[in-house]
């Protein structure tokens, strides 16, 4: 397969195109994000929601992408992708974002919270009778649990563990020994709830909160007795997260991954977040001792971990504050009570979640298990949760006797601990599981059921651009796919076949593999449009991705657009192409779109002279989703279900007229202006109008 199907003469050598900065582009989607807060036709307690979302975000951003800009600045580098002056930029913007997320919480949410009667009550507001309750639930609840720690030589630093809540403390006076060290620290453990509801006897019935770092910082004094508490501080520590371990000299994965988990919380510090009245003195203490400069040192005005604000969320029932609930429709395609097999030997089946609900891919997964026909059960897991009834179906599957493969991403980013607990668990009962390619991430959506069908075996297949996650299912738009079409089965038969024995993969019908074949014909396509449109014909790409961060790609699709392609990108997260740069990438245009789900599906679409083609994909345009991952895209050849998904997942998002945000040559976004002419209109909530009432239309 050449690598290209455009002749050299027709592929003009683009001029130099600087890309955007992929983590720039991160915090700017993170901007997005945080505009939700801002937005006064959101419900209040959903606006704190998004304000905990980019706080969550920030989090893992720091966690992964922090560390080879710190490391730069602190080697005084001058040039290259990282230095000290990509580190002074990126902490800027980070400042900026963090700065407006509490000017937002201080100046804007919480006192409109309060006008419905939920407070979070700080130790100087607190009445005599809400002070006492405080006192006795410190003493009952809080105190027990901490251990202050006196720094001296024999009592060194305590080790801080990655984003735990903590107290640096002065203390005046001498201690019990007539020794003057002077700072202390205490350690918050994870175990203590972060908010706190009152009872209604001291509340008067309203929402009133107390924050843990509140409860403690008002008994402070009463933890050091005989000293002085003079200058303190709640601090909080970002670690580098990313777990690094060496496949290839490993004999045993799992065990080297449950031994990196335990050290992934003291990684390298990244980040240091005080109270905005931290004195000096104790800031420079801290940076030095995590040897951090003054640009990782964000100084907060209220709590230093706004993330744990969904816990008060959680704790108030007032559903005027929040979204009105939205109830999924069982899948249209499908009729409870009727055999999937039966319904796919009629053709194949399309759920788009969350508008449909995911209890259609476990009813599917339960009839497969509870079927005396069905030998096998294949399936790959990347993130299921903690508490997964799918994984539970799996159990049972093992139990009645069949063959259960499971194909477990034990490095699935933050959920590795819950995979390697499922993979130990599935091994233990007799399931064969395995743990793909070294060297490789299995990022994969795929399950396959084999069942004995009269003289024949019957494989069945479930595809899909999301993970096997229950909750998250409610949460992101994806797609999934049920079909009995021998060409995609019999693929994903030799995909799971490969996955096991490391052999070589045979040439496959319909699905593109990545690492070998996907990456390789999205350029051919995009060439091919290319070479249609300098030929006088008409190409047209549409494609739906939540990154777009491959150089190779990207640079494609500017060689396309430039030759005349007309190429349109919905791009939730970080995008690094520069859309409408003038003279250079006129024809391609960018949009996010964020919106109340996590938009997750990726859908690729070419129109070469009238000939449609869409691909369904696990990947997104990312280097690490075409090189270092297992992934799957997949056609859709049905007219009816292809012209469903343009419909729904590309249209309606290319004439959002609220959610939508449209990505400028120099990497900023402008929110879509809306048409004063016709009532704007967004996708999403377009969809869950489309599809609310389906159960009632059909009786369910």
């Amino acid at each position: 397969m050449s690598s290209s199907l455009v002749p050299p003469k027709l592929m003009p050598i683009a001029p130099v195109v600087e890309l955007l900065d992929r983590d720039h582009s991160i915090l700017a989607f993170n901007e997005r994000v945080l505009d939700w807060a801002y937005r006064k036709d959101v419900p209040l307690l959903e606006r704190l929601r998004y304000l905990c979302i980019v706080s969550s975000n920030l989090d893992e951003f720091f966690e992964v992408r922090a560390e080879p800009h710190l490391a730069a600045s602190q080697r005084k580098d001058e040039k290259g992708d990282f230095s000290v002056e990509s580190f002074e930029r990126l902490a800027e913007v980070a400042h900026t974002l963090v700065a407006r997320q509490y000017a937002l919480y201080n100046d804007d949410l919480m006192p409109a919270l309060e006008l419905h009667g939920i407070k979070i009550v700080s130790h100087g507001e607190r009445d005599v009778l809400q002070r006492r309750w405080v006192k006795q639930y410190f003493e009952r609840e809080v105190q027990p649990l901490l251990l202050p720690v006196g720094l001296d030589p024999s009592h060194p630093f305590p080790q801080v563990a990655n984003k735990s809540l903590n107290f640096i403390v002065r203390l005046g006076g001498r201690d019990a020994f007539g020794r003057e060290n002077e700072i202390a620290i205490v350690k918050v453990p994870r175990v203590l709830p972060r908010m706190i509801r009152m009872p209604d006897k001291v509340s008067g019935g309203s929402n009133f909160f107390v924050s843990l770092s509140s409860v403690i910082r008002g008994h402070l004094a009463g933890l050091f007795p005989g000293r002085e508490v003079g200058q303190f501080s709640q601090f909080r520590l970002t670690r580098h997260s990313d777990l690094a371990v060496d496949e290839e000299d490993v004999k045993n994965l799992r065990t080297a991954l449950r031994q990196g988990l335990q050290h992934r919380h003291f990684g390298e510090a990244v980040r240091l977040e005080v109270s905005a009245g931290c004195s000096i003195h104790l800031s420079d203490f801290l940076l030095r001792q995590f040897n951090l400069p003054q640009g990782a040192l964000y100084r907060v005005p209220g709590p230093v971990n706004l993330v744990r604000l969904t816990q008060l969320i959680d704790l108030v029932h007032a559903p005027k504050l929040c979204f009105p609930t939205y109830r999924a429709c069982y899948p249209t395609q499908l009729t409870p009570g009727v055999s999937f097999f039966e319904r796919l030997k009629l053709g194949d089946v399309f759920i788009h979640q969350p508008f449909e609900s995911f209890d259609g891919v476990l009813a599917f997964l339960r009839e497969a298990v509870n079927d005396p026909q069905v030998l096998a059960i294949k399936q790959t897991i990347y993130r299921t949760g903690t508490d997964s009834e799918l994984m539970d179906l799996l159990r049972e599957a093992v139990r009645r006797g069949k063959e259960v493969t499971v194909v477990v991403e034990l490095k699935a980013r933050f959920d590795e601990e819950a995979n390697i607990n499922w993979a130990e668990m599935l091994d233990s009962i007799g399931a064969q599981v395995l743990y793909g390619v070294v060297g490789l991430k299995t990022h994969a959506k795929m399950m396959l059921i084999t069942r004995r069908e009269g003289k024949q075996l019957k494989r069945y297949a479930h595809l899909s651009t999301g993970n096997y996650n229950p909750r998250t299912a409610r949460l992101y738009t994806d797609w999934s796919h049920l079909t009995a079409d021998p060409a995609l089965t019999t693929d994903v038969e030799n995909v799971f076949v490969h996955l096991a024995s490391h052999s070589r993969l045979p040439r496959l019908n319909r699905v593109l593999l990545a690492p070998f074949y996907l990456h390789l014909n999205l350029i051919e396509k995009i060439n091919q449009m290319a070479s249609v449109a300098a030929s006088a014909g008409t190409g047209r790409i549409v494609a739906k991705m939540n990154a777009l961060t491959d150089e190779t790609l990207i640079h494609a699709l500017i060689r396309a657009g430039q030759m005349g392609v007309k190429i349109d990108l919905v791009v939730r997260g970080a995008c690094m192409l520069p859309a409408q740069l003038a003279g250079v990438t006129d024809n391609i245009h960018v949009r996010s779109v964020i919106g109340r789900f996590l938009e997750h599906s990726r859908v690729f679409y070419f129109c070469c002279n009238a000939v449609e083609e869409l691909y369904l994909s696990s990947a997104d345009w990312m280097n690490r989703n075409m090189m270092r991952r297992v992934e799957l895209a997949w056609p859709v050849t049905d007219a009816v279900q292809r012209q469903r998904i343009i419909d729904e997942d590309l249209i309606a998002y290319l004439h959002d007229g609220v959610d939508a945000w449209d990505l400028l040559p120099d990497g900023t976004y402008a929110r879509v202006r809306q048409d004063s002419r016709r009532a704007a209109h967004g996708a999403q909530a377009a969809l869950m109008t489309r599809y609310a009432g389906q159960d009632d239309a059909r009786g369910d």
